[in-house]
């Protein structure tokens, strides 16, 4: 008597064949990876639909949060602040009789206050004032508006009304020794007895001679100032570069302890 075989639909002979790869291939039970990977073979070969891998997790990162107000600053100084302002570039002296700051430039972004990078700068040779005078080489305490900008050399592409001229000039040495040359390349008025809206150049002193003016922004020279504030010339060229005339910008200047008043 003859044994019929048994009949194996094409379904079934191709999961028997996948599991016959299984075995070929002596996958352990305990490696869960590889016996995805054929069990998801014998699902493709009978027409089953294979599971696409699950996606994987993306963890949103935090938004930044930015400080309410100016860091640093007390309520006085704080209160001079125009309302309109979103631009601060905040220069801090290292005392009040130092002639060396630092100063960040700080974007008013939503509810908070962004902060630039860190600049090196100087300041008058006799640190600070409350109340500045012509020739007492000290840099005015306060806040101060920042609405135009000049030099010897081309505009680098500021937003501000700019004055190139070769009347920004200047020669001879600082306290230090150090030469001038170059010092009045790129610089911003500080709208300190001055009337805004002028070149930098323009002499007109509201407050009267004896109170002193022309007290600029400009290419630090590598050392104290007369009562100017002083960048390196790369960062003079970011600032003007960076200043928004819609931003109303202002310069708050002075040192630790007067701008926590």
């Amino acid at each position: 008597m003859r044994l019929r075989r048994p009949h194996l639909s094409a379904s079934a002979a191709l999961v028997v064949s996948a599991l016959g790869i299984a075995a070929y291939l002596h996958l352990p039970e305990s490696d869960p990876a590889k016996a995805a990977t054929v069990q998801d073979a014998a699902r493709a070969a009978i027409g089953q639909q294979v599971p696409a891998p699950a996606a994987p997790r993306v963890t949103a990162r935090p938004r930044p949060r930015f400080p309410a107000r100016l860091p640093g600053l007390g309520p006085k100084t704080l209160a001079q602040v125009p309302a309109g302002t979103r631009q601060v570039l905040l220069v801090t002296g290292a005392g009040r009789t130092s002639a060396t700051a630092e100063a960040v430039l700080w974007q008013r972004v939503g509810g908070g206050w962004r902060p630039g990078a860190v600049w090196a700068a100087h300041n008058g040779y006799r640190g600070w004032t409350d109340e500045h005078y012509a020739g007492d080489v000290h840099s005015p305490v306060g806040v101060f508006g920042l609405t135009d900008a000049g030099g010897r050399l081309a505009d680098p592409g500021t937003k501000l009304p700019y004055h190139r001229s070769g009347a920004f000039s200047v020669s001879g040495t600082g306290f230090e020794g150090e030469p001038l040359s170059g010092a009045f390349d790129y610089v911003i008025a500080i709208n300190y007895n001055r009337q805004p809206g002028t070149s930098p150049m323009d002499g007109t002193q509201p407050m009267g001679a004896n109170r002193g003016g022309g007290i600029w922004i400009h290419v630090d020279h590598g050392g104290p100032t007369h009562a100017c504030v002083s960048l390196s010339k790369s960062h003079m060229r970011q600032l003007l570069r960076a200043l928004e005339p819609a931003d109303h910008p202002v310069v708050v200047m002075g040192d630790v302890a007067s701008l926590a008043r």
